[in-house]
């Protein structure tokens, strides 16, 4: 068996599958690579039983075969191969010849046979989302994802699709982020998609790629569709939080903030803060500015932010980690703030519509 592909091509494809491949399996096959040659074409198939990518690339082949390729020889020997194009050659006993000019090397396959078959979606509900957007909306939702186990099911975020809305939902007991979109599906359903297969689709979407993503799910799995990439992935079981009941229905007070200033000002904050050195930030709203005071046994943070400020005024505290990852994911130069007492949920919004909605609990302060 016998296959020619560009070097620059083929190495990417290896790099965007094998991120998935793991390191130790009670089946040694999906430790490697799997390659289906057929005439004019290469699969490469990368799978963990939790999630699997898949892509094709082109080839200078007639053949037909599929081989098991270790991981790390396969990326390194690709990439590294002097020339524009890359020869593999392998015979019945899964030896791998790999030539590039003057340059060949060889190490040895194995056999595709114990390999698992990715699932098969049937029964399937599509809808499409422009790459750029969906990444968008990763990016700016993935912050509030769970890291810990306690509740599995916010490891992962909500896709909640109805009236021709999408809606992406991430919460861990003290935030929640919220980001929508319009898209061309009047179908009501909704499914949790681990943050790890996010971070995969968001990693394999080019910048600024306008093209759709046809995202493709049943009740059990869910399968990206991405230029010439299929990822595919389990969804998470269990009720999400009925995030509709926690978002605020009215405030007292609102402010319109510069952005870069007022992360400029936590991230001075977080100079001080540490594990061994907790504190609230203590935020003073009132007469065009914000005060923020911050003072831990590392050192003290006075600081004042003019902002466009209408209702009561307000004394709040308020993590700085948790505030500061809020502000960052919010698109713009400004940001919108909403606060309804001293203990109550801090919402954060853009300044015109609610295109993204982020809420920060609060953190009772000592007088």
């Amino acid at each position: 068996m016998k296959f020619i592909c560009k070097k620059t091509e083929l190495s990417e494809s290896i790099i965007n599958v094998s991120r998935v491949v793991p390191q130790k399996s009670t089946i040694p096959a999906l430790e490697g690579i799997k390659v289906k040659v057929t005439p004019g074409n290469v699969e490469l198939t990368a799978y963990n039983l939790e999630m699997g990518i898949r892509t094709t690339i082109n080839a200078d082949t007639s053949d037909n075969g599929e081989f098991v390729m270790n991981t790390r020889l396969f990326s390194e020997f690709t990439k590294k191969m002097a020339g524009e194009d890359v020869t593999f050659e392998i015979d019945e006993n899964n030896n791998v010849h790999v030539s590039s000019e003057a340059t060949e090397c060889d190490f040895l396959a194995m056999s595709a046979e114990e390999y698992p078959e990715l699932p098969v979606i049937d029964s399937r509900r599509s809808f499409s989302v422009p790459q750029n957007i969906l990444r968008s909306m990763i990016s700016m939702t993935s912050y509030a994802v769970a890291q810990n186990e306690n509740k599995p099911i916010f490891t992962g975020e909500l896709f909640d699709i109805e009236n021709s809305n999408f809606t992406m939902v991430a919460i861990d007991g003290f935030r929640l982020a919220i980001r929508n979109e319009n898209i061309d599906n009047n179908e009501k359903f909704n499914f949790v998609v681990p943050k790890k297969a996010l971070q995969e689709v968001s990693n394999i979407i080019h910048d600024d790629c306008a093209e759709n993503c046809l995202i493709s799910v049943n009740d059990r799995h869910i399968i990206f569709e991405i230029n010439n990439f299929f990822i595919i992935s389990r969804l998470l079981e269990g009720a999400f939080h009925n995030y509709k009941m926690s978002i605020p229905t009215s405030y007292k007070t609102e402010v319109f903030v510069n952005k870069k200033d007022f992360a400029a000002c936590l991230e001075r904050c977080s100079l001080i803060i540490d594990e061994k050195n907790k504190c609230p930030i203590r935020c003073e709203i009132g007469g065009g500015v914000m005060k923020i005071n911050c003072k831990t046994p590392i050192g003290k943070v006075n600081d004042a932010i003019s902002a466009d400020i209408s209702g009561e005024t307000v004394t709040i505290g308020f993590n700085n980690r948790l505030m500061l990852e809020a502000v960052k994911a919010a698109e713009g130069d400004k940001v919108r703030i909403r606060f309804n007492g001293a203990m109550k949920v801090i919402e954060l919004l853009p300044p015109m519509g609610e295109g993204y909605i982020f809420l920060v609990m609060p953190i009772q302060l000592k007088n």
